[in-house]
């Protein structure tokens, strides 16, 4: 099999296929990790702690202003899955066309939006005078060069629906040691500090952007895209808006409710919020075999309800959340083994390393949970079902997360914790990990998505 051509994923052994698919993307997902991985790494390890609670801090903003990206990548990936198992060249010409001009669209939007927003953003979000003015530097740079990071993530959506993950990952790679090597060379050898981090990642971030644009050029044998497909069709825009606007508006949900838990935790401190940004970063990468089934599952279900092949989706469903549930069981051993050395790869400071270790293994066993509901939400949004996860994942980031955060660290305050207990803020995302995992179990096994496909 050529890894770098289209997959139909309509044939075969259902769990073959998906973990054909997903490897690559998982890689690729690693590597995309490593970006934000090795920006607090080196600026942990040669700025100092708190430009590393820096560059977590501005975390939160910086997602909530990526929600139209995530909506027209989620809306792409299912209609062009869709269309390519239905064999309808057309339709899938202009809509990838659609995907290609909305997200110069939403470029030119953040690019404009962002840097108005983002100081009054951080002032509310009580981020500490120390550190406040590195945020704003990094995210101005990110804003600055938004539309590598939009073009990319879109246009490695169109090749997955395509079933094609393998070129997103060859991409993804050649950029992650570019923005290695510039992250090395703009702060450890120029000085650059935050700033340079945030240089290194928009300029590998444009050069990944290119390499999927150049491959879907050479793609004629499965579609088209001449100047007519570029000019956004009225109906193909509404179905991108119906299936990504669900998407967008969970992230941005979820994005506002992180923003709200980060007053939180900025509310600790900078030592608690250097933490944070160390078990993020771990979190990242734990995470990224639920992210990447649930992407798979989302290609697998799109093409199989596009060739009216249900029967195919259920036993991919089944199969293929047992596979992840068990790649994520082996992860979770990993932490709760070596927990303390992974995170001493991020700093020297013992208290830092003592907290992070104690708050990450508070969310260990949740990581298996996650799997249920990224891999099943992926199956429904494949489907064309893309109302159900947004309700799930507003009830678990927003109606139980936010309100469980606050209301535990107020109980938990003492004489000797006038603050509150910190560990009370991963207690409430691990309670509501398990609620949404209860829940999207539930919500597939009714089988309302079965109904839902585009056609």
């Amino acid at each position: 099999m050529n890894l770098f051509k289209p997959v139909k994923m309509t044939e075969g052994n259902p769990v073959k296929v998906i973990m054909m698919f997903t490897l690559p993307m998982l890689i690729g997902n690693i590597a995309q990790q490593l970006y934000n991985t090795v920006d607090s790494i080196i600026v942990g390890r040669y700025v100092g702690d708190n430009a590393l609670a820096a560059v977590g801090s501005a975390g939160p903003i910086l997602n909530l202003m990526l929600v139209l990206f995530m909506g027209i990548s989620t809306g792409a990936s299912i209609m062009v899955a869709q269309y390519y198992g239905a064999k309808q060249r057309e339709q899938l010409s202009k809509s990838i066309g659609t995907c290609i001009t909305l997200t110069l669209i939403a470029s030119v939007i953040i690019m404009i939006i962002g840097p108005l927003v983002t100081r009054p953003l951080l002032k509310l979000l009580n981020t500490p005078v120390s550190i406040i003015d590195w945020c704003f530097d990094y995210l101005l740079i990110i804003f600055l060069g938004i539309a590598g990071s939009g073009y990319y993530n879109i246009l490695s959506g169109v090749l997955r629906g395509l079933g094609d993950s393998a070129s997103a990952l060859l991409y993804l790679l050649v950029a992650t040691v570019i923005n290695i090597v510039l992250d090395f060379t703009f702060v450890a050898k120029f000085g650059m500090g935050v700033a340079g981090v945030a240089w290194a990642t928009i300029i590998a971030q444009f050069i990944s952007a290119v390499l999927c644009i150049r491959k879907l050029t050479t793609m004629k044998e499965t579609f088209d895209m001449g100047k007519k497909y570029f000019v956004p069709e009225r109906e193909y825009t509404e179905r991108l808006v119906r299936l990504g606007l669900p998407s967008g508006v969970t992230q941005a949900i979820f994005s506002m409710s992180m923003i709200v838990v980060q007053s939180l935790t900025n509310s600790f401190g900078e030592l608690f919020i250097a933490a944070n940004v160390i078990v993020m970063r771990i979190d990242g990468f734990v995470m990224l075999p639920a992210f990447s089934f649930g992407a798979a599952m989302t290609t697998f279900a799109g093409q199989n309800i596009g060739a009216k092949k249900v029967d195919r989706v259920v036993e991919g469903a089944k199969n293929g959340t047992l596979a992840a549930m068990g790649i994520s069981a082996v992860l979770t051993a990993i932490i709760l083994l070596f927990g303390r050395q992974l995170m001493g790869i991020f700093t020297d400071t013992k208290e830092l390393i003592d907290l992070s270790n104690r708050m990450m293994r508070i969310l260990a066993v949740g990581y298996i949970l996650m799997e249920v509901t990224q891999c099943l939400s992926g199956i429904m949004r494949g489907a064309g079902d893309t109302m159900a996860p947004m309700w799930i994942s507003i009830l678990q980031s927003v109606l139980l997360r936010v309100p469980l955060a606050y209301g535990l660290v107020w109980l938990s305050k003492t004489p000797e914790l006038p603050q509150g207990n910190c560990a009370m803020m991963y207690v409430s995302m691990l309670i509501s990990w398990s609620v949404g995992a209860l829940t999207t179990f539930l919500v597939y096994r009714k089988g309302g998505w079965k109904q839902r496909a585009i056609f």
